[in-house]
């Protein structure tokens, strides 16, 4: 199946509500397996990160990869999301 870029970005919500989910809740977050550490918190946290900016740079190369980066979507909560989850592991680490 041929992802677009509606499909991509709505995949990437997800990781959207967990980041700002744990910057609320920490470990409380729905997202998130109980009795995490704070380590393992901002590892997940990462992960999310890394994936929202990886799919920012998709440039259409590949039915995989539709032209996320060139795309006129508001990708503003995205953008948002990535400095959000940055700031979050910077603060507890």
């Amino acid at each position: 199946m041929e992802m677009t870029v509606e499909k991509v970005l709505e995949i990437a919500d997800d990781s959207v509500a967990l980041i700002n989910d744990v910057n609320t809740k920490n470990a409380l977050s729905e997202y998130l397996p109980n009795n995490l550490n704070q380590a393992e918190v901002n590892k997940i946290i990462q992960k999310h990160t890394s994936h929202l900016e990886i799919i920012l740079t998709y440039d259409g190369s590949n039915d995989a990869k539709p032209d996320v980066a060139g795309s006129s979507a508001d990708k503003s909560s995205y953008t948002a999301a990535i400095t959000t989850g940055k700031n979050y592991i910077t603060a507890n680490s």
